[in-house]
């Protein structure tokens, strides 16, 4: 049964409340355009479309920054595995919106050291992606680097060359074109994203860090893989490390919380390179390339 307010509490009532749902919606408003001018995506673009989960922010907010700052400069700094692969990632999101492919290759080359110590499945991804590395930096160094300094530069040659008509459709030797290679690491790296992002912010008594790269696989990668692929996939997937082991070599000697949030930072630094990417691939339309 309702309770019938009296009618000058009903007025006071709607006069505090429109103007603070008035207020909400403007901040929802400014918190969306900001969020797409931080994802990299350029004013007048086509929006970003992410395969699989939408993008993660991932954000740690258990530690306190003393401790973070403290305790993951080992971990993060010039000589520590995750500083090296985050530097060169980060330093490819050009300030107008573009990847430099020679950073974004130097990224991946220290991200497959990385990965490759953690098993069979992370040995067969990272074969993949060091062939699909050395591919691409032949052409950031070949006789054509002059249309290999950038992702927006390659694609707009490769477009001009006709590189890029799909197979049975066109003249194009798509195959063998930097941007499809470069589709093929974007989708790795994502993968790799998703799954070091979970492992890092595993509960006690949830997923083991197996099943959650295992999921990340199964949404990113497997539906552009062919059935034996999946299933080779599924079955290396049985001896992936326990979450401790791929901490402990990501941060080695550094306490696990200060390690989750250090790989929770690295992640980071993934997302936004592959944010990035995603925006700049799907203007072209390039997306289902491969």
């Amino acid at each position: 049964m309702g309770v019938a307010l009296p009618p000058q509490v009903s007025r006071r009532w709607f006069r505090h409340t429109i103007p603070l749902a008035i207020f909400a919606l403007l901040l929802f408003y400014l918190c969306g355009r900001s969020l797409r001018v931080l994802s990299g995506c350029r004013l007048g673009t086509l929006p970003c479309t992410a395969e699989g989960p939408p993008p993660l922010q991932v954000r740690q907010e258990s530690e306190s920054l003393e401790a973070r700052d403290r305790e993951e400069a080992q971990c993060l700094g010039p000589q520590g595995m995750l500083g090296r692969m985050v530097r060169p990632f980060r330093a490819s999101l050009d300030p107008e919106g573009d990847v430099e492919l020679s950073q974004y290759l130097a990224g991946w080359r220290e991200l497959i050291k990385l990965l490759t110590p953690l098993g069979s499945i992370f040995a067969f991804a990272t074969s993949e992606a060091f062939t699909k590395v050395t591919a691409l930096e032949a052409r950031v160094h070949g006789p054509e680097a002059a249309h290999y300094t950038s992702l927006a530069a390659m694609v707009a040659w490769e477009q001009r060359a006709g590189l890029l008509e799909r197979p049975g459709i066109g003249p194009g030797i798509s195959a063998n074109s930097g941007s499809r290679t470069m589709l093929l690491l974007h989708r790795a790296l994502r993968w790799s994203q998703v799954c070091l992002h979970r492992v890092a912010t595993g509960t006690l008594g949830g997923p083991g860090a197996g099943e959650q790269c295992s999921d990340a696989y199964n949404t990113v990668l497997a539906p552009h893989h062919p059935w034996p692929v999946r299933q080779a996939v599924r079955l290396a997937f049985l001896s992936f490390p326990g979450r401790g082991h791929l901490l402990e070599l990501a941060c080695p000697g550094t306490r696990e919380a200060a390690a989750r949030a250090a790989v929770v930072r690295a992640a980071g630094a993934l997302e936004d390179v592959y944010n990035r990417t995603q925006c700049l691939l799907g203007e072209a339309g390039l997306l289902l390339l491969a």
